[in-house]
């Protein structure tokens, strides 16, 4: 058995994942049993979630979790979709915003809309966030958004690489408090995730043709971060 401390990090996955099988399994169930159970296991992803972030009482999380319950497949609590885009000029350098909410650095990013294809919005949000005009090229890389450290919600992101066209970088008001181009050995901090996509994120700038990035299967899945 390992002596290594869990993480808050670690925390907060297992309770998404136990608060997603629950979820689930009260949006299908025709069990009072089987509610009850399922029920208390989502007290339980919601004592955990506390335990590694104690911004919220157990009790709201459990009262948020129920408001977004569905049924049958509606009920399905998958992971959310968001696009992001790594956005290089002639002179190298990527597109970088430092988000409003938290403060830190990443390429522009937002949530996948139902009506546009994942390329559209690609183009809708690098413009909505940052003022430039891009054309994607091709998908780079399918990261899990946590692991990047940007956020806590289970979210896959579909990262393309973007050619620049024009525009003058200009922060949303709202959503980015910086915009700007940085070459590889001038990057802002904090960054998120550069270790898991920068590499990749580089080579596509350069020109390089790689494989899609994803994240690696995790040796033993509920134990190692």
């Amino acid at each position: 058995m390992s002596d290594l401390p869990v993480t808050s990090r670690e925390l907060m996955r297992w309770s998404e994942a136990l608060a997603g099988v629950a979820r689930t399994g009260l949006g299908f169930t025709q069990s009072l049993y089987e509610q009850e159970r399922f029920e208390e296991i989502l007290k339980i992803a919601a004592d955990m979630r506390v335990a590694a972030d104690g911004r919220f009482a157990a009790d709201e999380l459990v009262s948020e979790w129920m408001k977004h319950l569905g049924l049958g497949v509606a009920g399905y609590v998958t992971p959310k979709v968001a696009v992001g885009a790594v956005v290089g000029n002639e002179a190298g350098e990527i597109l970088l915003v430092k988000r409003a909410d938290s403060g830190i650095w990443l390429y522009p990013t937002g949530w996948a809309d139902v009506g546009y294809s994942a390329s559209e919005v690609v183009i809708k949000e690098v413009k909505e966030e940052t003022g430039i005009d891009c054309r994607p090229e091709r998908l780079i890389a399918v990261p899990d958004g946590p692991r990047l450290g940007f956020t806590t919600i289970p979210l896959y992101s579909l990262v393309f690489h973007c050619r620049f066209t024009g525009g003058e970088p200009t922060a949303h008001p709202l959503e980015c408090a910086e915009v700007g181009w940085f070459a590889e050995d001038a990057l802002p901090e904090p960054l998120a995730g550069l270790h898991i996509w920068g590499p990749t994120a580089f080579a596509a700038i350069r020109g390089e043709l790689r494989d899609v990035h994803f994240d690696a299967p995790r040796v033993a899945t509920w134990r190692e971060s």
